[in-house]
């Protein structure tokens, strides 16, 4: 499963890095991974949380505490089969929306290569 690192979270859900580590310092079930040089990576699981604490504090507009409270109560007391089937579509989603930001790079990229200047006159149909 992929992991994403603080800046390709901070783009994928439009939230400062600075916010993202104040939100792990703040909420204690965000615990992202850490690799031997201490870098954060984030699971698609906790990139669902986090985009699920994203809606409720800033989109609804209820503030970190607030938001909080009701994710834990989410995570703890609803229907149990109801949370992993939207759990499944929400990481679905997340992959969905990681592999076309791959794939929207991956042409950046490749129109970048075609219009460097390199010209190839395999491309050119007259040679």
């Amino acid at each position: 499963m992929p992991y994403l690192s603080i800046g390709q979270l901070e783009r994928l859900l439009s939230v400062p890095a600075s916010t993202l580590r104040f939100w792990e310092k703040t909420v204690p079930f965000l615990t992202p991974v850490r690799t031997k040089s201490g870098r954060r990576t984030y699971s698609v699981s906790e990139v669902a949380l986090i985009a699920r604490l994203k809606h409720l504090a800033l989109d609804r507009g209820f503030g970190l505490r607030r938001a909080q409270r009701l994710l834990e109560f989410e995570l703890l007391y609803e229907d149990q089969d109801y949370r992993a089937d939207i759990k499944a579509l929400r990481d679905g989603l997340f992959l969905l929306m990681l592999e076309s930001e791959q794939w929207q790079q991956t042409c950046r990229n490749f129109e970048k290569e075609l219009c460097n200047g390199a010209e190839d006159k395999t491309l050119d149909g007259f040679h």
